[in-house]
Formats: structure tokens, sequence, C-alpha cells
């Protein structure tokens, strides 16, 4: 009997894609469940007790096993499906990128991408009203300086946390794409990054996310195009 896996997601939700590319790379079969976690649906809350996503329900037969929030989920497909690896052996490259996992779904979330999901697509998604400009320009300021912060990083490094693609790779692309999403990324401005995201926005496991829309949040004009 084959394994099924549900992957209760919002599709513009940074951690919820970190979990969809960790899937598509390591080519494991998933269907998806959108949850609206923001009218905080009774179904999320018997799934996962703080209400929010991803959820990765895994289904084996007779066993069924729930993973919540997606640093547990990340762990267990990495631990139980190995091949192909996103953590390097080397122990500094794997310490490495956990950092910088920790750096994007903590400090990146907090000085930039919060504000700008916050104004553009939480307050559309609540109906709270026009986006505060001030915070716009805060979370604009906080990209950029994250972003200069891993352009030289980039330069020095072939991905983000040494030698090889990791974890850490697709936390980045996670949170910068709902960002790109909204056309808030000064690409032009930071080359080496540019051509971190070209490559990672080619990769089979980033299709489904450029396919990405939800009613009454357009995306960027260039956000789907691989040469932008």
């Amino acid at each position: 009997m084959s394994v099924e896996r549900t992957l209760h997601h919002f599709p513009l939700d940074p951690a919820s894609r970190q979990v969809r590319l960790a899937l598509g790379e390591k080519r494991l079969p998933f269907a998806e469940a959108q949850v609206k976690y923001w009218e905080r649906p009774k179904e999320l809350a018997a799934l996962n007790p703080s209400g929010v996503v991803p959820v990765l329900v895994v289904t084996d037969g007779a066993e069924r096993l729930v993973l919540c929030e997606a640093r547990a989920i990340l762990d267990y497909l990495e631990e139980a499906h190995p091949e192909p690896a996103l953590l390097a052996q080397d122990a500094a490259e794997r310490a490495e990128a956990r950092r910088l996992l920790q750096w994007f779904d903590r400090k990146f979330e907090f000085e930039a991408g919060g504000y700008i999901l916050h104004e553009k697509m939480e307050k559309r998604l609540l109906g709270l009203g026009a986006p505060e400009l001030a915070n716009l320009r805060q979370g604009r300021e906080g990209v950029k300086s994250h972003l200069f912060y891993l352009d030289g990083l980039l330069q020095a490094r072939d991905w983000l946390a040494g030698k090889r693609l990791s974890l850490a790779d697709f936390a980045a692309a996670a949170h910068l794409s709902v960002i790109d999403y909204f056309g808030d990324v000064p690409w032009a401005d930071f080359p080496a990054v540019k051509t971190w995201y070209m490559k990672l926005k080619s990769r089979p496991c980033f299709r489904p996310l450029l396919l990405d829309r939800w009613p009454g949040l357009t995306p960027a004009r260039h956000y789907d195009d691989l040469d932008f």
C-alpha cells in the first residue's frame, strides 16, 4: 500500500512554501488542502492546536502521522527521506544551514517580510483597510538590508550555506518569493542574489509556486518569469 501525504497549507505562507519546496525536491508526491488559516477553521485546530499552517498528514495503511510546523516537518522529511539530502554531511555546513533557517524564520520575518505581508496581504484577507506607507517603507528597507547580507554570502559561496543546495536556500527562497509576489524585491541592486534566485526559480520543485494565485491578490508581472 502506498503512502499518502496531504499538506494543509496557505499558498502565500513562507513556512508552507518551505515544505512544498522540500517535498518537491525530494520527489515526494502529496495532495494539497489549502487553508484560510485566518478564519481559524476547526479542522485546522484539530490537526494543530496552535492553529497555524503548514501541517503534513502522512497515512501509511492504518498508521496516520500528523506533523505540525515547518521546522518539524522539514526535519522529519530529511530523516525519513535522506535522498536527496538537503543538509550537508559536513557538520559546519549543516550548522550554517540551520543558522540561516533561523535567520529567515525569525530575523527576516521580524525586520522585513512581516511588515510587507501584513500590509499587502493580511490586511486584504482580514478586511483591515489600506496599507500604511510607513510600515511598507520599514519593510522594504529591511528587505534591502537582508539582501545586502545575502549578496555578500553568495559572492563567496555556491549556495547560501556553502557548497551545496540546502534547506537554507529553500527558507530564503520561500520568504523572498512571497515578497516578490507583491513586487517588493529590488533584484537589480543585488546581482549575486538575483543569480541565485534564478537558479532556484528554474528548479522543477519551484514551478508550482510560480503558479500560485489568490483571489484579490495579484502577483507582480515578473513573478513567474524565469528570465526576470
